[in-house]
């Protein structure tokens, strides 16, 4: 399966709130882009505790759900951006039901491999100026996802991202996501433990979830 990348975009870390920084403001990036083991040249994070490193390299929010937080929030002028969720790469046609743990990916001439979902936080709802929105994708499952970068390389607009090797076969971006952080179901300890013993999972989501189960 083959999609086409309609922008690959990075942030700056700027003022947020109060004396907060934040790089959540993604914009498209023009010529072949580095993808590193770190994430996309010129990409920063500015709360290393919660954001970056080699499972976070690079996030995925689907376009396709910018029409959804139309219908939600009305045409806010943000959603025009293709970085809008802070999202590195801008693609239609993929979502959370369609991509497994572990799947690996051809960017350009990188390998990238999907390694957990992403869990919203409260800088989406001041970046958009509207509440309610971390609530509507917990209960929505629109989170995006993260991967890490097997094989550095270069992208640009208009490269494809193609499947070269699927995943854990039933465990989907959304299926993770429900079990971890939905509303749908209530916390079951046994999925969660699975969830932790799955090999391509993100080290540092392991690790969260292993002292959940442990509380």
């Amino acid at each position: 399966m083959t999609w086409q990348v309609e922008a690959l975009c990075a942030g700056r870390k700027q003022s947020f709130r109060g004396d907060s920084l934040s790089a959540i403001a993604k914009l498209a990036l023009d010529g072949p882009v580095a993808i590193t083991k770190l994430g996309l040249a010129g990409d920063e994070q500015a709360d290393p505790v919660h954001h970056g490193g080699p499972d976070m390299a690079v996030h995925l929010y689907p376009l396709d759900h910018h029409a959804f937080w139309r219908e939600q929030i009305g045409d806010h002028e943000l959603l025009g951006n293709p970085g809008a969720f802070g999202s590195n790469l801008a693609v239609h046609g993929i979502s959370e039901g369609d991509v497994l743990l572990g799947s690996r990916y051809r960017l350009g001439s990188a390998l990238i491999e999907a390694c957990q979902p992403r869990q919203p936080c409260w800088k989406i709802e001041h970046r958009f100026g509207t509440k309610g929105m971390v609530a509507s994708i917990l209960a929505s499952g629109r989170c995006g996802w993260f991967c890490r970068v097997i094989d550095e390389g270069t992208a640009q607009a208009g490269d494809t991202l193609s499947l070269e090797e699927e995943g854990l076969p039933g465990w989907t971006m959304a299926r993770l996501f429900e079990a971890l952080w939905g509303t749908s179901e209530p916390t079951d300890p046994a999925l969660l433990r699975a969830i932790a013993d799955l090999p391509p999972l993100a080290d540092k989501l392991r690790g969260k979830i292993m002292a959940r189960l442990d509380a």
